[in-house]
């Protein structure tokens, strides 16, 4: 989909000046754990919107437009997969409380691979977006919600806000791998945006790549690094 903001060519895979092209720096880690974007209607233009980064690193990443008076069939079907377990991820206090949880229950002793995979639901918008995305799908009123405590500010720099305690999807979708023990792709999704972050405001700034930085040392280390399944998909 094209995406708004610059008025330049972009490159078609990163959506970024060709200039400041990050294709080849583009990571994916094996997961057991799965992300679900709903995205507002205009999400998907803005050229600061990090969901994509997601879908670069995890491949079950599925995405799927808002709509209040429709929904997606292939998203309910998702939903209502076996293999998924589904969690909300919103704050608790706008959920009912015996919907919240703030921890993953660990997979009961035998399952290993049959046990359900955690799919997190992430709403991609702003934050009013995301509010009402979540107040006006009552299909998503019997999931559990997945309330994050995290214990640091957010590292955003590309919109601004009003909380330090706001976290761009991508940010989020860290604190959720890190929840599922999926440790290397947390650590790759946090190094991947300090990755785009950079390039994205040299971009608009008309300034070149640090290419030898910390951001871009990390994010190769990571990339280098074997990985593998939490023992829980084994």
């Amino acid at each position: 989909m094209a995406r708004g903001g610059f008025k330049q060519e972009r490159c078609a895979g990163c959506r970024l000046l060709p200039s400041h092209c990050m294709c080849a720096l583009r990571p994916s880690v094996p997961t057991r754990a799965g992300v679900c974007l709903l995205m507002a209607d205009i999400e998907t233009l803005k050229p600061s919107n990090t969901g994509w980064l997601i879908a670069d690193v995890v491949a079950d990443t599925f995405a799927f437009g808002w709509a209040r008076t429709e929904t997606d069939p292939a998203l309910l079907a998702l939903l209502g997969d076996p293999q998924w377990q589904p969690y909300v991820v919103f704050p608790r206090d706008y959920a009912a409380p015996e919907r919240v949880v703030h921890a993953l229950p660990p997979p009961e002793p035998g399952h290993g691979a049959t046990a359900r995979r955690p799919l997190f639901i992430l709403l991609d918008g702003t934050w009013s977006e995301a509010r009402k995305m979540f107040r006006k799908s009552p299909w998503l009123d019997h999931l559990p919600v997945l309330s994050l405590n995290p214990d640091q500010v957010s590292q955003y720099k590309l919109r601004r806000s009003r909380r330090n305690d706001h976290f761009c999807t991508s940010e989020v979708a860290a604190l959720c791998m890190s929840l599922a023990g999926e440790r290397m792709a947390e650590q790759t999704l946090e190094a991947y945006l300090d990755v785009f972050t950079h390039h994205y405001l040299q971009a608009k700034n008309q300034l070149p790549i640090a290419w030898d930085d910390a951001a871009h040392e990390r994010l190769r280390e990571l990339s280098a690094a074997p990985t593998r399944l939490p023992p829980s998909a084994a």
